[in-house]
């Protein structure tokens, strides 16, 4: 796999978190309506917006629906250009140095409902607790990894599964003190791709004829 480039991460999540400010303050909504929205703490809210933390890639696809804009006006992910990946040429990207960092696996054609990422969660590291709609699945490759999904802990080593309804709030924590790598799997469009779909189908229906 191909490491991406060091990140800037003070600069980058202040960056970020001007942004989101900006545009939730141009479109007129609160934190706590972004919040509801997008199945997040106000609490968490707040700490994007003042650059404390980072969001997880579904998090940030959250609130970006939220405010009416794309995933890639904040991150550039791989396309889908062949349904195979090779593993040493995916890139690895992340949304700040301290977050985690994925790489992609799932391709994209139409019909297709399925994403997929690895993701790599560095010791101690905790995502914020969020539900969306559709389904996951987490399976432990390297490392163990704690998720949490309603209020019920489960501890997974390497080998271990979870399977559940993104409806559930649920959150994980790397409780180890080295890095985990999972694979997760699920029907939330954490590429932006459906939207990409349904704007070019806009375009399209727009054109003259």
């Amino acid at each position: 796999m191909s490491q991406a480039a060091p990140v800037d991460d003070t600069g980058e999540m202040h960056l970020l978190g001007e942004r989101l400010r900006a545009r939730r303050k141009d479109i007129g909504l609160t934190m706590q309506q972004v919040a509801d929205q997008a199945g997040l703490s106000v609490g968490f809210i707040s700490q994007i917006e003042r650059g404390i933390t980072s969001p997880s890639l579904s998090s940030l696809v959250s609130v970006s629906r939220v405010l009416g804009l794309h995933v890639s006006e904040f991150l550039v992910q791989p396309p889908a250009r062949v349904p195979q990946t090779r593993r040493n040429e995916r890139p690895v990207y992340a949304i700040s140095e301290s977050a985690l960092a994925y790489e992609r696996i799932s391709s994209s054609f139409p019909g297709s409902v399925l994403r997929s990422v690895i993701m790599h969660e560095p010791p101690g590291h905790r995502s914020e607790p969020i539900a969306h709609d559709g389904e996951e699945m987490m399976f432990v490759l390297e490392g163990a990894v704690t998720v949490e999904v309603d209020g019920e802990r489960s501890v997974l080593q390497a080998g271990d599964s979870i399977h559940f309804p993104s409806t559930k709030v649920h959150s994980t924590w790397n409780h180890s003190d080295r890095p985990a790598t999972i694979l997760w799997a699920g029907t939330m469009d954490v590429f932006g791709e459906d939207e990409t779909d349904r704007a070019r189908q806009r375009g399209a229906g727009n054109s003259p004829k």
